[in-house]
């Protein structure tokens, strides 16, 4: 059993054991409970309310992780705590980084940064990589699509460009909601002058998540939208390219 002098508990919503798109390598996820946003194109809206999720220990789920440790190690992977907004939180997964730096344990922290940055700094401390969701970069719209404040993840995201920390931007490319050219273009144009950013990750907009928010009875208003074409795919990625930015 993983031996630790501290119990803190903290909701989740479900594990993946063997991960490969959160983060290098092969990768356990803990997809946390809750979100202060409710994005439109929302996979995972049964993540939204904190109170739904299954309480647990660090040590519960560090048990589970050290089974892994050598599939990280040989595939350079680790641990990635997602959601939900995992840092709401923020105390639960303090507790988890410090417990898996302790077993040499790659820590990734999947957030939208749409949180208070005084709150949440020391479990950058120990993060060693950020996957920055940046929804949209029109702060009107952002509200419009994710009922949070985009003024949040600019600040998070200059504080890990001055704090040299890591990161990914994700950016959910949804046809005639996300893929506004211009507005991409600023974003481009701001992620460029993030010195610790690594690449850019274009997630294309699905709907696999579209039965839970009838299951839930939210209205899900992307019933008609259909998935980005390969060319405006390739658009948009040209546009983070000739400002020198790697996508994926």
């Amino acid at each position: 059993m993983y031996k630790s002098g501290v119990n803190m508990k903290g909701r989740i919503h479900s594990v993946e054991t063997c991960g490969t798109l959160d983060g290098p390598g092969i990768r356990f996820i803990i997809f946390m409970q809750g979100c202060p946003l409710r994005c439109q194109y929302c996979h995972n809206p049964d993540t939204w309310k904190i109170e739904d999720g299954k309480e647990v220990t660090v040590n519960e789920i560090m048990e589970e992780v050290v089974k892994y440790k050598s599939y990280m190690k040989f595939s350079g992977g680790g641990i990635t705590v997602s959601g939900g907004e995992p840092l709401i939180q923020s105390n639960f997964v303090l507790e988890l980084f410090k417990k898996c730096k302790e077993e040499g344990i790659h820590t990734a922290l999947d957030t939208s940064g749409c949180i208070k940055l005084e709150n949440v700094k020391e479990v950058l401390n120990y993060t060693d990589l950020v996957l920055l969701d940046i929804k949209f970069f029109d702060e009107v719209k952002y509200k419009e699509i994710t009922g949070g404040n985009l003024e949040l993840t600019i600040k998070f995201a200059k504080y890990l460009s001055l704090i040299n920390k890591p990161m990914w931007v994700r950016y959910v490319l949804v046809p005639n909601l996300t893929d506004d050219l211009d507005i991409i273009e600023e974003m481009a144009e701001f992620l460029s002058t993030l010195k610790s950013l690594e690449k850019v990750e274009i997630l294309p907009f699905h709907k696999m998540g579209e039965y839970k928010w009838e299951k839930l009875g939210y209205d899900y208003r992307l019933k008609k939208t259909k998935a980005p074409t390969k060319e405006i795919i390739e658009k948009v990625k040209s546009v983070f390219k000739k400002h020198g930015l790697n996508v994926k």
